[in-house]
């Protein structure tokens, strides 16, 4: 198959998240398996150094932008076989220090830098001689790709056009008045069309003229078709529900395995599980807690400090955590007041709870490696990674029951000894504490530990399986 894909960020290139993750991992998989990938991807400033190697294909990519007409470029770089990034340029709207924004705001003009980068896509296909049976876009910023093609090239050109929804608290909503910039007729303004209580709402063009929908696990498409995770757009979503499938991410086993982790202490695997121990151990010295407590259970966590992440439950819950035996590696950054409120009580418990705030690539994979448990407590999560990856290391993960935490991690059950972690169902430090209590306790029954390590680590979860599932659909009539 021929398979456009269209995002605003993508591995190797540009990250701030786990979209591009996401994004770089599919276009690979995808050419492994032998289809043709072509990515687009907006020319930010960050990447001119990056791709000095791509090839200008036209510097005449003209589009309406509301009363204006504006030229980019497209340039094409070649990843490997089968696979290459188409890069938009458009100076004036891209060539800027972030993103998204600067100083923790937004840039004003996002609708119309988005805008143009998805009528540019559409309107460069037929400029790379690339004749598409996929078109794939992803979240807010790449929205109004299905709704443009469908103006401007189906009735000429078929194809199947597909739109995944990796976080639906990101809808791309913007005034009123910059409606006029997607030249649309006026109707397109309603509730059956792109209006969202009087704002512009971009995510809703890739929810209404996509022939296929996705979200980024099973059960979050099922939770966004409700009152409580459906942010407003719940009605919307049960009457796509024909067409709306869930595909959990991928993990990608390149970067985390703790086989070939260049950034652990020792390499193990299911059949060298005491390499996880030095690991463990130099985690401890790294954090600078006891080595000596190297026996005691140690809970990992690298997130966001968010309430969404439920950050807040864990801070409350930390004086019970440690008087139940156990020690915690946290690292991450986010809410300044949940951050300070987490030094407190490192200084409070200072052998207690290792801390760093901030993000440090290599701490991440050490805390993966080192640490016995890994806790997600999240209020939602369309699927998480870190589960993934704590699975793959042998570290039990804890999580709330929701999104793809909920699919990917079964309770582990003694009396069948099957299950890869533990579950709780209810956002409070109470149930939270309780699901700690039994991996605690399930920790102190050798035989059992030992079995749900197994267990965990035998999981598959690898970005070839979700491959395929989106082949499925990108294949089906």
């Amino acid at each position: 198959m021929r398979i456009i894909i269209v995002g605003s960020e993508m591995t190797p290139f540009v990250k701030t998240g786990g979209l591009a993750d996401v994004i770089g991992a599919l276009s690979r998989e995808l050419a492994a398996l032998g289809h043709e990938v072509v990515t687009f991807l907006p020319l930010y400033r960050a990447l001119k150094d990056k791709v000095a190697a791509a090839q200008c294909v036209s510097n005449n990519i003209r589009v309406p932008l509301g009363g204006r007409s504006m030229v980019g470029a497209i340039y094409e770089l070649q990843l490997a076989e089968r696979q290459r990034v188409v890069f938009v340029r458009q100076d004036e709207l891209f060539d800027r220090a972030g993103l998204y924004g600067e100083a923790d705001r937004d840039y004003v003009d996002n609708a119309a830098r988005y805008l143009f980068f998805s009528k540019a896509v559409v309107a460069s296909i037929p400029a790379l001689r690339f004749v598409p049976d996929v078109l794939h876009a992803h979240d807010w910023q790449a929205a109004f790709v299905p709704l443009w093609w469908s103006r401007m090239l189906a009735p000429a050109w078929r194809l199947r056009t597909v739109f995944t929804i990796h976080n639906l608290a990101y809808q791309g909503l913007f005034p009123r008045d910059q409606f006029d910039l997607t030249n649309l007729p006026a109707d397109y303004f309603g509730v059956k069309g792109l209006e969202f209580y009087g704002q512009l709402n971009l995510l809703k063009a890739g929810i209404l003229y996509s022939d296929v929908l996705t979200a980024v696990s099973q059960h979050y498409a099922e939770e966004i078709q409700t009152k409580e995770y459906g942010c407003g757009l719940e009605g919307l979503l049960r009457s796509c529900h024909g067409k709306l499938h869930g595909v959990l991410n991928g993990a990608d086993y390149t970067a985390w395995n703790p086989r070939t982790d260049r950034y652990i202490t020792a390499n193990y695997d299911n059949h060298s599980l005491a390499n996880k121990v030095t690991c463990k151990r130099a985690l401890l010295e790294t954090l600078k807690l006891p080595v000596e407590r190297a026996w005691a259970p140690v809970i990992g966590m690298v997130s966001r400090i968010v309430e969404q992440k439920g950050c807040d439950l864990v801070a409350e819950a930390v004086p019970q955590i440690v008087m139940m035996g156990a020690s915690l590696a946290i690292l991450g950054a986010g809410d300044p007041k949940l951050e300070r409120q987490l030094r407190k009580l490192a200084e409070r418990y200072p052998t207690r709870l290792g801390l760093k705030i901030g993000f440090d690539e290599a701490l991440a994979h050490q805390i993966e490696a080192g640490a016995d448990m890994f806790l997600m407590p999240s209020r939602f999560e369309p699927c998480g990674l870190n589960q993934m990856y704590s699975l793959r290391y042998g570290t039990v993960p804890i999580v709330r029951a929701t999104g793809g935490l909920a699919d990917t991690v079964e309770p582990y059950n003694p009396g069948t000894q099957t299950g890869n972690g533990f579950s709780f169902d209810d956002c409070t430090p109470e149930t939270m504490l309780a699901a700690v209590a039994r991996a605690l306790e399930t920790y102190r029954q050798r035989q059992h530990w030992v079995r749900v390590i197994q267990n965990a680590m035998a999981c598959d979860f690898s970005w070839r399986k979700s491959a395929q599932q989106y082949l499925s659909l990108y294949q089906a009539t």
